[in-house]
């Protein structure tokens, strides 16, 4: 179960209309309240071999971690959760650096990532470099993470108009990413969750390729079928071009529940503070 968080998850992933394959990967998981997407980069099919590495070892890690200690998750202790994203990431960087290492040919490789893990009543989000995650609340839509590229840097420097980034010449220079150096660090967030919400993580294949209005649009037109949302999602950015890759997950909350309340609140909290593995995490966070 996804630790008392009633979800749908739906997914699409498409080659377009100018690349020969897919180095784009994609995983989820109703069960434990996961979605991860990578979109890999590198010479001789190297991208989608970062990309799988990244999604697999990501799920696996995750899945693993929250079977075994699960209960920790339900108590609602995101520190938790952050913590294990961000091991997770490091865990996936070092398995494409030794892929490389004992592969000449993907010397190199490396990919984007963006993972969402939902407890309870909120949404913790790690990311490295410039796939994406937005929000659908009441409406409207909103950008839940920040790229990791040179064009954001230049919008933050007022450099560039963000209305006018996507047709940036430089959009995809990223400045982070999963596989290319041994020091790694995501930049992980959490967000409070409400039912209804609509979650889009996304590849650049459509963020470069749709406007956020496009996007809005499609989403709120669409929102009653998930699976036909992926669809027009990815058909309107082929329309567009289909210059990249395009990958995408939605997820909506149907519901969630905050806490147990009352005493097996407090009896729960009690046992996870005494646990050994919170107390290490506490002396990490100190």
């Amino acid at each position: 179960m996804a630790y008392h968080v009633e979800l749908q998850i739906a997914a699409k992933t498409d080659t377009g209309l100018v690349r020969a394959h897919n180095e784009d990967s994609i995983v989820h998981s109703l069960e434990y309240g996961l979605a991860i997407l990578a979109d890999g980069m590198g010479g001789y099919n190297a991208g989608e071999v970062a990309s799988a590495i990244a999604t697999s070892t990501l799920k696996e890690t995750l899945e693993g971690q929250l079977q075994n200690n699960g209960w920790i998750a339900r108590s609602n202790h995101s520190k938790y959760i952050q913590q294990l994203l961000a091991e997770s990431v490091e865990r996936a960087n070092s398995a494409i650096l030794e892929a490389a290492h004992n592969e000449p040919q993907f010397s190199g490789m490396g990919t984007t990532l963006v993972a969402a893990v939902f407890h309870w009543n909120k949404l913790t989000i790690a990311h490295v470099g410039d796939s994406r995650a937005y929000r659908l609340r009441h409406g409207e839509l909103t950008l839940i993470t920040r790229d990791h590229s040179l064009l954001q840097e230049q919008i933050d420097a007022g450099l560039v108009d963000p209305d006018w980034a996507r047709f940036s010449s430089n959009r995809n220079l990223i400045t982070r990413a999963v596989g290319v150096d041994h020091s790694i660090v995501a930049e992980i967030h959490d967000h409070l969750t409400q039912a209804g919400d609509i979650y889009l993580l996304c590849s650049d294949g459509l963020s470069d390729m749709l406007s956020m209005q496009e996007i809005g649009d499609i989403l709120k037109q669409t929102r009653s079928n998930l699976g036909l949302t992926c669809g027009a999602l990815i058909t309107r950015a082929n329309s567009n071009g289909g210059r990249d890759n395009t990958s995408v997950i939605l997820i909506e909350v149907q519901s969630s529940h905050a806490s147990f309340g009352g005493l097996p609140e407090r009896v729960l909290n009690w046992v996870t503070e005494k646990s050994p593995v919170w107390r290490r995490l506490k002396s990490v966070e100190k």
